[in-house]
């Protein structure tokens, strides 16, 4: 790119390139994802040719934004990986394992390339060695057969009666390109080296030995691409008046009255040399000689197209955007809120019309039906957008999973199921940590050695199993292998070495969740991959603290499984009010169990100042919403007598509380960000009568009874 740089856009035509970097990011971003998603599932043995070409595209649309956008050092490293990938789909070279190494480290490369253009800082990469590694793969293939197309415009200026005998490419023409008048020659150089990386375009070539005493610079410029295609690259850079398109040779112009066409009726010697209905081919003699063409140069400056043609090459672009629309999440999460609001005002209105005659006002309540539908409808629909695939999480774990089983020596594939249920995007980026520490847990500590396997009659390649689903109002994500499992005795004896209780009593359940204690580690050697006992404790807060519960299942010599089960939102969650005193609390749904009227014997106090009460012959601890939030009371001689059974952290209590007062759908709202945290309280909402009511962190509850 010679010495264009990021700041190359400062010399557009009143075009600040600036303005479309962001988008340039984020399809780099994704066509890197994909492009590893390929070399990940690429056969070395037999690679299919719709990989290899699909693998191909990826590197060629980054190189031809970063080579735009003048992003130099990226441009030429997806140069370099596109000749290779250029190469394999010809089938001029045979994929190997060691290429897809080092396709894959150039796309880590280009990752942290991309990351210091976006602004995030660090130092430049240094990727010479990963060029020198593409080349000698290139140059080990054997010489490379240039494109047929390359050698064949040194021919093409001779009379036009020769044309079938070094004939061009379909649809391809020669054209001289004219740059200028220049203050300052080397940028036409720049501009020159930018059409080469966008290798689509075809080749050029200087006409005037890169020398000029006018201020205008010539070039020779074989291509088969439209002259709008070429101005548009050009006239980013340079106004475009300063670029002149003129054609070299008879009867390839692109459009009616180009200089040197042929007239119409002539004999066609192959119809398939234009781009649009009818073109006229290449005529056997010249009907107009080439010095014609220069007399009219400013006929190629603005060149129209038919409008066939035109409807041509934009019918699939267009349908391309029709698909997708990018959306930053600031927006998308002022539009959560705003239906929020609407869905609190809609409670609103419900709540006051219930006072209302329903044969007096049968419009209005009518009316009011309908909204409460449509806000529901309207809800569910906004909250779709904020839903992505987890496919967008499981994608990550091939090449972790690669790069970490040849490190440890190890055989291991990736299942995937359940790839398209769909989780808030909020939670899917808090949940990546986790799920990444699962795995790498199932690789380092679950699958054994390929030798160890084939001892115990498994096959040496172990299997980790990622499975998505949805259970109610849930999502539960499981990881699981068919490794060693979970040893209860070495699991009880370094509980103790910890000194932490560890009855041999214990349940095979409470014996698996000894490993979430904190500083817990069952690896006999302190690696860079695991044994410093940090993880799994963060796992479970991690977890926690998004409303989620974790458990283990293990089975000794045949593998493990953890479920992580998760609410869909953290935006709006379906919730259980009840009442104490004049005061109303939300308890999440999916944490209340059961709920029954209880008699005031058959509540039982413990040493003096705990109280329990017995449900179907299990004692679980007793909490009085009253004394927890020192709720006013003015009734005294009121008792309360209703017990909500909740569930968390694999622990239940009973919640004494005054009445119920129903189910409803709530809109979360974030406590801390507008008051302060408070102890006990997840977050808070407004009713349909307008008061805050406190959402209980059923969690904080069960903790507390446990202390």
């Amino acid at each position: 790119m010679g010495d264009m740089t990021t700041e190359g856009a400062s010399i557009s035509a009143g075009i600040d390139l600036s303005q479309f970097y962001q988008v340039f990011f984020e399809e780099a971003g994704e066509n890197l994802d994909n492009m590893e998603r390929l070399l990940l599932n690429v056969n070395v043995e037999a690679a299919d040719d719709e990989e290899l070409n699909a693998i191909f595209r990826c590197a060629h649309s980054i190189k031809g934004g970063a080579a735009t956008f003048g992003f130099s050092d990226v441009a030429e490293l997806t140069h370099q990986m596109e000749t290779l990938l250029d190469k394999l789909r010809r089938h001029e070279l045979q994929p190997n394992a060691a290429m897809v190494d080092v396709l894959l480290q150039s796309g880590d490369a280009l990752r942290t390339q991309l990351a210091r253009h976006q602004g995030s800082g660090g130092d430049v990469f240094d990727t010479t060695d990963l060029l020198v590694s593409i080349k000698s793969f290139v140059e080990g293939g054997g010489a490379p057969a240039p494109a047929a197309a390359a050698p064949a415009p040194k021919a093409a200026p001779a009379p036009a009666a020769a044309a079938p005998a070094v004939p061009l490419k379909s649809g391809a023409r020669l054209l001289e390109l004219q740059v200028g008048p220049l203050t300052d020659l080397s940028l036409a150089d720049n501009l020159v080296e930018l059409f080469k990386e966008i290798t689509d375009l075809g080749n050029i070539e200087p006409l005037d030995a890169g020398q000029s005493s006018d201020g205008m610079r010539r070039f020779k410029v074989l291509t088969s691409s439209t002259d709008n295609d070429l101005l548009d690259l050009f006239t980013f850079h340079v106004a475009r008046e300063q670029v002149k398109l003129i054609p070299l040779g008879p009867g390839f112009g692109f459009y009616d009255g180009a200089p040197g066409a042929p007239p119409a009726e002539a004999p066609s010697a192959d119809p398939g040399y234009g781009f649009f209905d009818d073109a006229p081919g290449v005529p056997e003699s010249a009907a107009a000689p080439a010095p014609a063409a220069e007399s009219a140069p400013t006929a190629a400056i603005v060149p129209s197209r038919p409008a066939t043609a035109v409807a041509k090459a934009e019918a699939k672009p267009a349908a391309m955007d029709q698909t997708t629309l990018r959306v930053s999440i600031e927006k998308v999460d002022q539009l959560i809120n705003l239906v929020g609001e609407l869905v609190i005002t809609q409670a609103m209105l419900a709540q006051n019309s219930r006072e209302l005659d329903p044969a007096m006002y049968q419009q209005l309540t009518s009316g009011l039906a309908d909204l409460e539908r449509n806000t529901r409808d309207l809800q569910e629909s906004v909250m779709s957008i904020r839903m992505i695939p987890m496919s967008t999480v499981f994608n990550r774990f091939p090449r972790m999973l690669r790069d970490l089983a040849a490190k440890l020596g190890k055989k291991v594939e990736l299942v995937t199921q359940g790839e398209a249920t769909e989780l808030d995007k909020s939670l899917v980026e808090k949940i990546t940590d986790p799920l990444t520490h699962l795995v790498r847990n199932s690789c380092d500590h679950g699958i054994e050695m390929p030798e160890d396997r084939t001892a115990r009659g498994k096959p040496e390649q172990g299997t980790i199993t990622l499975v998505a689903s949805h259970q109610g109002g849930s999502i539960v994500i499981e990881v699981r292998d068919d490794g060693r499992g979970l040893n209860r005795d070495k699991l009880i004896k370094k509980a103790r070495e910890k000194g932490i209780d560890a009855p041999d009593t214990m349940t095979d359940a409470e014996c698996w969740s000894l490993i979430f204690a904190p500083g817990f580690s069952t690896a006999d050697v302190v690696t860079d991959v695991s044994g410093r006992g940090v993880g799994m404790d963060v796992v479970k807060k991690n977890i926690t603290s998004l409303g989620g519960t974790v458990e283990i299942d293990s089975a000794e010599g045949y593998g493990m499984k953890v479920s992580v089960r998760l609410p869909l939102t953290l935006a709006i969650m379906d919730g259980m009010s009840v009442g104490v005193g004049d005061e109303c609390y939300i308890l999440p749904l999916s944490s209340v169990v059961e709920s029954f009227q209880v008699q005031s014997d058959t509540i039982k106090t413990v040493a003096g100042s705990g109280r329990v009460v017995e449900v179907r012959d299990e004692y679980m601890p007793v909490i009085e919403l009253e004394k927890v939030f020192d709720v006013p009371r003015f009734d005294f001689e009121h008792v309360s007598s209703i017990m909500v059974v909740v569930e968390a952290e694999g622990g239940r209590v009973a919640l004494l509380v005054d009445e119920l007062l129903g189910q409803q759908q709530v809109v979360v709202k974030n406590l801390e960000a507008n008051y302060r945290k408070v102890n006990d309280v997840s977050g808070a909402t407004i009713m349909g009568d307008g008061r805050v009511a406190l959402i209980l962190d059923v969690g904080s509850l069960v903790r507390r009874s446990r202390h």
